[in-house]
């Protein structure tokens, strides 16, 4: 069995549009991002999770140094760029 990661800017983007209903602008806003971002953060998320659902793999969400302090969910304030 391996395991494989999913960081927490793609596991923020499914829970707020997948648990939360949330349309992608939306969750953009409150990751401070862009919908492309989200709409990228999402498709790479969730091919993680088929791809272990698939071959019974561990999952691990990946939290980094600076993430770890924020983990209260969208915490991920980036400017986006226009």
């Amino acid at each position: 069995m391996r395991t494989l990661v999913i960081s927490l800017d793609q596991f923020e983007a499914m829970r707020l549009c997948d648990a939360e209903a949330l349309d992608q602008e939306e969750a953009g806003r409150r990751m401070g991002i862009s919908r492309g971002t989200i709409q990228r953060l999402l498709y790479s998320g969730r091919k993680v999770i088929i791809e272990a659902m698939l071959h019974n793999d561990a999952i691990v969400i990946n939290l980094k140094e600076s993430e770890e302090r924020n983990a209260g969910l969208h915490t991920h304030q980036r400017k986006c760029r226009t």
